[in-house]
């Protein structure tokens, strides 16, 4: 079963649809997400949202700070700017 994801910002949906796997800069450090991931919310850096799609597509989002929320293989990250790169 694929990750269902969002990628909004504050005015605009950035990228949705199925992914195999996230990997995001929080302020922690990078984090990798896959199909089964424990809920988890994360505060986002600065920097790239790389999605692979089910196809096996990289999508880049430029994301500049806010967050990320895993629960039940649904993330949703929502950024203050975000722009495909």
């Amino acid at each position: 079963m694929p990750l269902s994801v969002s990628i909004v910002s504050a005015t605009q949906e950035v990228w949705s649809g199925e992914a195999s796997q996230i990997i995001a800069k929080t302020v922690e450090g990078e984090i990798g997400i896959l199909t089964g991931h424990e809920p988890v919310l994360a505060l986002l850096a600065e920097g790239q949202v790389r999605v692979t799609d089910t196809s096996g597509t990289v999508h880049r989002v430029q994301a500049d700070e806010g967050f990320l929320s895993v629960d039940h293989d649904r993330v949703e990250i929502v950024a203050r700017d975000a722009a495909l790169a």
